[in-house]
């Protein structure tokens, strides 16, 4: 199983030709790629609207919260931002729910990186 992050996902629905969106393809006919809660609410949220999410919602599957999850997931961002590295709260969200499942993330962000570094987050 790998976590496709938003940045990603929305590429594979834009249909851009990127290494990254060909692996997306890829978990979307192996049934490998999963998305995180957060994923769904960032594609939800997109202003432009327009991509067919339905693709999106039956080949990836969301990952399970489970308990203390957003306890945990604010202790990884002040974590981060102790570093003095930047932690968007999606990112921190998406993260969290990653390392809770331990399932690596596909993203192009390198702002995951630091989540990686400090918290454990396992990159595809």
């Amino acid at each position: 199983m790998i976590a496709v992050d938003t940045s990603v996902l929305v590429d594979w629905l834009d249909q851009i030709d990127s290494p990254e969106a060909q692996r997306v393809s890829g978990f979307a006919r192996s049934g490998e790629g999963v998305v995180a809660p957060v994923t769904l609410t960032e594609l939800l949220s997109d202003p432009k609207g327009g991509r067919t999410l339905e693709v999106a919602l039956v080949a990836f599957p969301m990952l399970p919260l489970s308990d203390g999850y957003w306890e945990r997931a604010g202790k990884l961002r002040a974590k981060v931002r102790k570093t003095g590295r930047k932690a968007a709260l999606g990112d921190a969200l998406i993260a969290q729910a990653c390392i809770d499942n331990d399932v690596p993330l596909l993203t192009r962000d390198a702002d995951f990186a630091t989540f990686a570094k400090i918290g454990g987050l396992k990159l595809a």
